[in-house]
């Protein structure tokens, strides 16, 4: 089995960069992910490893056979090498290399009656990997991200959706092809803004629906306000007239699921 104990290695350099470059990421086609939670995750997800990189110390060759369903490189690192790669502080001494997949909307594949959800050029990771958090529990059909501010493949993202970046079905698509594809599919969508909108409660979320949210800063952009089925909002009672985006879009999601009886 190959060994790396120099964290100067070409390979690891490589590797580092897929870390800190989304540019890394994307003329490779390859990005890392940490944890035996994380990367069985992504196995149910239909990700593919190119290779797997572990402390012996952590978790041992065996483990991890038993643990990846199909035959893949593994290398021996050391502890240096992985302090150099792992992000978070506390891994169980394992990272992938995996592939990236496609993230187009002709890739969806929807039900009868879909609930997606829509997020427009949210920029911070940790809100987009705590909504994808509330997409899985919700077991949400899709996601769509329109006009991204950030790679999807962050590793910010994958630590803070905890691995559901890869229990979703997502897809990357401008604004302008977000809301064809929701209105060639007969998806009514709702947005979430603060103009000319109505108490979210009110509305019937148990046909074809999207709900899109967007910045807390700048909130959404004219087209999803202007071509919505209904543009609505959560009625503030406090003094500020906004919420954190992923706490709002949870509130939006679980009264979707109410109404379809959590189905």
């Amino acid at each position: 089995m190959k060994q790396i104990s120099s964290a100067q290695n070409p390979f690891i350099k490589s590797l580092v960069l897929l870390q800190e470059k989304a540019k890394a990421r994307k003329q490779s086609g390859t990005f890392l992910i940490e944890g035996l939670r994380e990367m069985e995750l992504a196995i149910k997800g239909n990700y593919t490893f190119e290779t797997i990189l572990f402390l012996p110390d952590l978790v041992s060759e065996t483990e991890i056979r038993k643990r990846i369903p199909y035959s893949v490189e593994l290398i021996e690192i050391s502890k240096e090498v992985y302090q150099k790669l792992a992000y978070r502080d506390t891994t169980e001494g394992i990272i992938a290399v995996a592939q990236t997949k496609s993230l187009g909307l002709a890739d969806l594949k929807l039900p009868e009656n879909p609930l997606i959800v829509v997020m427009e050029a949210i920029e911070k990771p940790g809100n987009i990997g705590a909504m994808l958090r509330t997409c899985d529990a919700a077991k949400v059909d899709a996601v769509i991200i329109a006009n991204p501010k950030t790679d999807l493949y962050n590793p910010n993202i994958v630590r803070s959706s905890v691995g559901c970046l890869f229990t979703n079905q997502i897809a990357i698509a401008t604004t302008e092809e977000a809301i064809a594809f929701l209105q060639q599919n007969h998806i009514h969508f709702y947005s979430a803004t603060l103009q000319n909108s109505i108490s979210y409660h009110t509305q019937n979320y148990t046909t074809p629906t999207a709900l899109v949210v967007g910045t807390e800063a700048t909130g959404l952009s004219k087209p999803w306000r202007d071509e919505a089925t209904q543009n609505i909002i959560i009625p503030m009672q406090g003094a500020i007239d906004s919420m954190n985006v992923s706490v709002a879009a949870a509130i939006l999601i679980f009264e979707a699921k109410r109404q379809r009886g959590f189905v």
